[in-house]
């Protein structure tokens, strides 16, 4: 952990300083401070950045081989449980699936653009590079599905930051590169993006343009005014969305870094997921699509982020007990494990190697 400079956010007041752990790099710190300028503004507390350097920031293996198990989060993870800091932001493609002893997940705020974004030389969309175009991206699920719609391009594994990634377009090393519409939206990049990728076609990783707001259970952010700071920036379509998104991953036993797109959205009172898992080659896939009536969706994330913060339980809340939770009834769970059972019996699990 870092601490040659203290970035201070939001008035000063007679209740501490919340500290707040980020990775370090470019993006991390933009939208966490861009987070954090929200929640001030909300719950009237200060807030101190807290620059956390991960293992995945020091570590410039191919992501592939990295795992994506956490490399992005376990050193902010044990800042939280050392008290070092009071919570963590993620990304939330970025993070396990698995619960953190300890942790909990206690706001995800608004979505970004989930979609992939293609930057290429010379304004060029993805239909206009000209085949065997050098295209960069260090995601496997990306490698998959661009090998699926376009054989004819060549592929480059690459690591860095958005800026090096774009450099390498910018100097002629390679011809495009694919990167998150979200990323390229907080660092106020977006003028780089040529194309869109849909995201029927081209499902992304599950949480991908959301964030995951982490704490030690049973921490509460108390607003100037008594109130919990953190259910001001909860989102409940979202929650209920990258839970959704997040349940198919684990269901299938995958990594963050594995071959698969998961999308989820919720429109009206319906939850609608669809996923792919990508093969070896480019014509073995399995995927699905699902939808469920969500009327308690909004009730059951605020039991889950409010009242019940810190308790790890999912689902709607019922009648008879209006601050619990009943487990394993929460929708968007009981969606993911509908969905994760069609996708196995198309043989997903033979195409996820860990």
């Amino acid at each position: 952990m870092t601490a040659e400079t203290r970035e201070l956010i939001g008035a000063a007041g007679s209740l501490p300083i919340v500290r707040v752990g980020t990775r370090g790099s470019k993006l991390a710190v933009a939208q966490t401070r861009q987070f954090v300028e929200r929640l001030a503004a909300a719950s009237g507390r200060q807030f101190e950045l807290v620059r956390v350097t991960t293992h995945g920031d020091v570590n410039r293996a191919s992501l592939s081989t990295l795992g994506g198990q956490g490399v992005f989060a376990t050193e902010l993870r044990e800042a939280l449980r050392a008290g070092e800091v009071d919570l963590a932001v993620h990304s939330l493609k970025d993070l396990p699936t698995a619960p953190a002893p300890g942790l909990s997940l206690v706001a995800h705020p608004a979505r970004e653009d989930a979609r992939d974004a293609l930057c290429a030389r010379d304004g060029l969309t993805f239909a206009e590079l000209p085949e065997g175009a050098l295209v960069g991206t260090g995601s496997p699920r990306r490698i998959a599905q661009l090998r699926r719609v376009r054989p004819d391009l060549e592929l480059r594994d690459i690591r860095g930051n958005i800026d090096t990634r774009l450099g390498f377009v910018e100097h002629g090393e390679l011809d495009a590169v694919l990167l998150a519409c979200a990323g390229l939206a907080r660092l106020g990049r977006e003028e780089s993006v040529t194309d869109r990728f849909g995201l029927d076609e081209f499902p992304t990783a599950p949480g991908q343009g959301s964030l995951a707001i982490e704490a030690r259970e049973g921490w509460v952010l108390e607003t100037v005014t008594g109130g919990d700071g953190l259910a001001l920036v909860d989102d409940a379509a979202t929650r209920a969305a990258v839970d959704a998104e997040r349940g198919v991953l684990n269901g299938l036993d995958a990594g963050c870094s594995a071959p698969v797109g998961v999308h989820a959205v919720v429109d009206g009172g319906v939850l609608r997921v669809h996923a792919r898992v990508y093969g070896p080659d480019r014509f073995a896939e399995a995927h699905g699509e699902i939808e469920i009536d969500l009327g308690t969706v909004r009730d059951a994330s605020v039991a889950i982020a409010g009242g019940m913060r810190g308790t790890r339980a999912t689902g709607p809340m019922p009648d008879h007990e209006p601050d619990a939770v009943v487990v394993g009834a929460y929708a968007p769970a009981v969606l993911a494990a509908q969905l994760v059972s069609e996708l196995f019996a198309q043989g997903a699990g033979e195409f996820i190697v860990e």
